[in-house]
């Protein structure tokens, strides 16, 4: 290969993405009853004519209860599934990029009010609250209204759940899955024993805190065509002691990829307020390269990536396969371009906003079209 190692094509499960930037899932905290509106269209249209390599929709409940907060998006029954396909409809009439889709629960960590009101968690009997659920009933923080641990019959209710709305994700046309297993939500609430005490078949050993995430993992891998990818995104630590720490994370990848896992996009944090985060620019990349040396499927490195050099030198060493972006590409919408600037490199951008980039820079473009009438 020559040229900058980010703006080199990846294969994800047989998806081909243009380039190794990742839009990584940012929840907007937007919807109503779980459903997309015109906040979501600006929102992903305008990231959907960055020049990424793919998009990822936001944390999408697999269930009402499996909502953080009450205004996030679902995929869970026909009025939701029918809300995000008008916004998608809308999205690809513009651009051609790589459309992702995270489907998550938030176990503990749901039934919270919005982040710029103090996120802060509804108990049961409020009216934007509901009675949470996790492998334990062991809440997030001291004082918040415990959940209830899942019986079996709850836990085959959420498998089916994720399998129901990765079918609905199919329909869609989705290109790729992304299962969320990090942040302290249930998945990632099964696999720590911080938050798992459970004495039957899904709790204790290591073996048994990955039993439900991975048997999750096969349902969706079943319901999803087989040739579309199916992802997930890890925690990589809890930052704490005695919690889920990188060894048992390379474990879990090792089992993920041996199930037909297509890529490991690889966090950290969020499963207990205690927790301890040397936080600085790639705080988490040490955490990707441990995964990417135990694991033959791409990793996608992220946390504090915001610097062109910094990003391209992560792909090039091979401490990842990409990196993502989130508050960054927030900040700068067209990050892709003026990455592409810095390192000589090609990008697509749309016909009707080429006239804004210096003379000497409009070689680096690829028009992507100009719009409909």
């Amino acid at each position: 290969m020559s040229g900058p190692q980010l703006f080199q094509s990846l294969d994800v499960g047989g998806l081909t993405l243009p380039n190794r930037i990742v839009i990584a899932p940012m929840c907007q905290y937007s919807a109503v009853d779980g459903c997309m509106n015109d906040w979501h269209l600006i929102h992903l249209g305008q990231l959907a004519l960055s020049g990424a390599g793919l998009l990822t929709i936001e944390a999408t409940a697999v269930e009402p209860v499996g909502r953080i907060s009450y205004a996030d998006i679902g995929l869970w029954d026909d009025v939701t599934e029918a809300a995000m396909a008008r916004v998608l409809q809308s999205v690809r009439r513009h651009s051609d990029m790589p459309i992702g889709i995270q489907l998550a629960h938030a176990g503990r960590k749901a039934s919270t009010d919005l982040p710029w009101k103090g996120e802060g968690q509804f108990a049961p009997d409020h009216a934007n609250g509901w009675q949470t659920v996790a492998p334990s009933a062991l809440p997030y923080a001291s004082g918040e209204h415990p959940p209830v641990a899942l019986d079996r019959d709850g836990l085959a209710r959420i498998r089916d759940a994720f399998a129901a709305a990765a079918r609905r994700a199919a329909t869609l046309g989705i290109d790729l899955v992304q299962l969320h297993g990090a942040h302290g939500y249930l998945l990632h609430e099964f696999l720590s024993p911080l938050s798992n005490d459970r004495d039957d078949e899904y709790g204790g050993s290591l073996e048994n805190r990955m039993r439900f995430p991975l048997e999750v993992f096969d349902a969706v891998r079943a319901a999803f065509p087989a040739d579309r990818p199916v992802t997930m995104r890890v925690s990589g630590t809890d930052w704490v002691p005695d919690g889920w720490d990188i060894e048992q994370t390379v474990a879990f990848a090792v089992a993920l990829e041996a199930r037909g896992c297509a890529g490991i996009h690889v966090s950290s944090g969020g499963l207990d307020p205690r927790q301890q985060i040397p936080v600085g620019p790639g705080y988490q990349v040490p955490l990707a390269r441990a995964v990417k040396q135990a694991i033959s499927i791409p990793v996608v490195a992220v946390g504090l990536i915001s610097d062109h050099q910094h990003a391209e030198a992560i792909v090039g060493t091979g401490d990842a396969d990409a990196i993502a972006l989130a508050r960054t590409i927030l900040y700068d919408p067209r990050w892709p371009w003026h990455a592409a600037a810095t390192l000589d490199a090609r990008v697509k951008a749309p016909a009707q906003y080429l006239r804004s980039q210096p003379r000497q820079y409009r070689h680096l473009f690829d028009v992507e079209g100009s719009a409909e009438d």
